[in-house]
């Protein structure tokens, strides 16, 4: 017997990069730990994910921050990571510390490996799609 998996909620939601490896294995790794189902995904490759992309001022054909939407309120850069992180709950909100370092010395590190992801990590060919059990999260 299977526990019931919560319903996906309205709440945030992260844009991410699918045709990118670490970007890929960001969003498994949030939608397999993420067990309220804060968290919906959608890859900028896909409709809903370019709309917001382009709505929010980053080109979805050269993504080069990860977003994290909620409202009217944006999150991108080490900013979105620290809060994906720290929704997740313990031990992953430990993460959290890292704000102790201001953004304008995270960002640039997060900068760098956001423009040398596809060198560091791979790219897909194809993009990345969720496992079925979480397709309810997936815009």
């Amino acid at each position: 017997m299977t526990t019931p998996r919560p319903t996906a909620s309205p709440g945030p939601v992260i844009l991410f990069d699918a045709a990118c490896v670490l970007c890929s294995a960001n969003a498994r790794f949030v939608l397999e730990r993420d067990r309220a189902a804060r968290f919906r995904l959608a890859a900028m490759q896909g409709e809903v994910g370019r709309s917001l992309s382009r709505r929010h001022g980053v080109d979805p054909d050269d993504p080069a921050t990860l977003l994290v939407v909620e409202g009217d309120r944006v999150r991108r850069d080490s900013d979105a990571i620290l809060h994906i992180y720290e929704t997740l709950g313990y031990p992953w909100r430990l993460a959290g510390i890292l704000r102790l370092v201001p953004a304008r010395l995270r960002d640039p590190v997060y900068r760098l490996v956001a423009r040398n992801r596809y060198r560091l990590f791979g790219e897909r060919d194809e993009c990345w799609a969720a496992p079925a059990r979480y397709r309810d999260r997936i815009l």
